[in-house]
């Protein structure tokens, strides 16, 4: 992240801002750096890009999964059964 900074004015419920301070303080940083970090990781991957995609080289198995693993539920049939 470069230097210059710009100031946004966002509304977020409460419940999300008690979340936010309560990891803010834990890590000891500010809200702020939350989320950029926050933002930061959300725009990291290309427009469309999967979670398997995004983190297929860090996962041995995920090379081999449908493309649609994560979004179909016909996966899912029969699962804990």
């Amino acid at each position: 992240m470069g230097k210059t900074m710009e100031s946004w004015t966002i509304k977020i419920p409460r419940r999300l801002s008690a979340r936010v301070a309560r990891l803010a303080k834990k890590r000891r940083v500010s809200r702020s750096l939350l989320v950029r970090e926050a933002l930061e990781a959300l725009t990291a991957g290309g427009p469309g890009e999967t979670f398997v995609e995004r983190v297929g080289e860090h996962v041995g198995a995920a090379g081999d999964l449908p493309a649609d693993i994560l979004t179909n539920p016909r996966h899912m049939r029969g699962y804990g059964r």
